[in-house]
């Protein structure tokens, strides 16, 4: 049986750029509008993750959820390995 899990809050998808015991730093992409001239523009912003088991490596796509404060700078959690999922 194909359990799912309830998620509450914001959900991102990401590409991991740094790996740190027990935290993972993932760049997301996100596109906006210019309104003056309606071109879209690419923004990157990179978001600490808390990863508990150490279980992501450098460069793979995974995505994130927002979630209680961890530290000071880590405010999401790691959702799952989204490149595995794919493959499956």
């Amino acid at each position: 049986m194909d359990t799912k899990k309830i998620v509450k809050g914001k959900v991102l998808v990401g590409q991991v750029v740094a790996t740190r015991p027990k935290t993972a730093v993932v760049r997301v992409r996100r596109l906006y509008r210019v309104p003056k001239y309606g071109t879209l523009k690419i923004r990157y912003k990179k978001m600490h993750v808390h990863d508990e088991h150490n279980s992501v490596k450098l460069g793979e796509t995974v995505s994130i959820v927002s979630s209680r404060a961890y530290s000071a700078l880590k405010r999401w959690v790691l959702l799952s390995d989204v490149e595995i999922k794919l493959a499956k």
